[in-house]
């Protein structure tokens, strides 16, 4: 009998291993307001043919879509668990790269919308836990604590001008708040609203080719 997959409890996720180059990042694949791990597996394939890929479904149902952290009812960014929510999703990311053999490889996340919004959260929370990010339509879901240091992690951001969900005066905040804090902060802007182009993913795309040897 082969023996059973080891996984991380507590947790439904979907798993590619790839078949990564020496040094080729894993990559944390972070869903929006209802999609799942199997949208994501498909795009961080696209995006790194061999990159091991490693895709979380949010724990926070909102009216039956998942999500990584709610929101109030009466303030669509105000939220009210990010804190807890964080640190579940971090404790995940720690557990799942030992688990599935990972531990060696630099992490870095693409998240798209609610989960670019985790992955920023990720990074003010839990500074070098991601080496960088690919942040898909993203926003500052908290004041960034005092001293943060993001000296190392190199960032994608990338917003839509004509983005009603996600203004673009707040995608510019998120960015200028990752710059103080240090980060390597790439923007790539589109023409657009809240869904992704073909030009979003080639410099998603771009981003990611940057952690990779040689």
């Amino acid at each position: 009998m082969s023996p059973t997959p080891a996984t991380v409890p507590g947790w439904r996720y979907g798993l590619d291993a790839g078949d990564p180059a020496p040094g080729e990042p894993a990559l944390l694949m972070l869903h929006g307001t209802g999609g799942d791990e199997h949208e994501m597996l498909a795009l961080g394939r696209s995006l790194a043919p061999t990159a091991p890929l490693i895709a979380p479904r949010g724990r926070v149902s909102e009216h039956g879509m998942a999500r990584f952290f709610s929101r109030s009812p009466g303030d669509p960014f105000l939220f009210p668990d990010l804190a807890e929510r964080t640190d579940e999703l971090a404790a995940f990311v720690r557990d799942a790269v030992a688990v599935h053999g990972l531990a060696d490889r630099p992490v870095v996340a693409v998240g798209y919308s609610n989960g670019a919004n985790a992955a920023v959260s990720l990074m003010l929370r839990h500074p070098g836990l991601l080496a960088g990010g690919a942040l898909l339509r993203p926003l500052l879901p908290s004041v960034p604590p005092a001293g943060l240091d993001l000296s190392g992690p190199r960032v994608l951001v990338a917003g839509g001008r004509a983005d009603q969900m996600i203004p673009e005066p707040m995608v510019r905040s998120l960015v200028q708040a990752l710059r103080a804090a240090g980060a390597d902060v790439t923007e790539h802007w589109a023409d657009v609203g809240h869904g992704l182009t073909q030009g979003d993913l080639a410099a998603a795309a771009d981003l990611i080719a940057r952690f990779s040897p040689g």
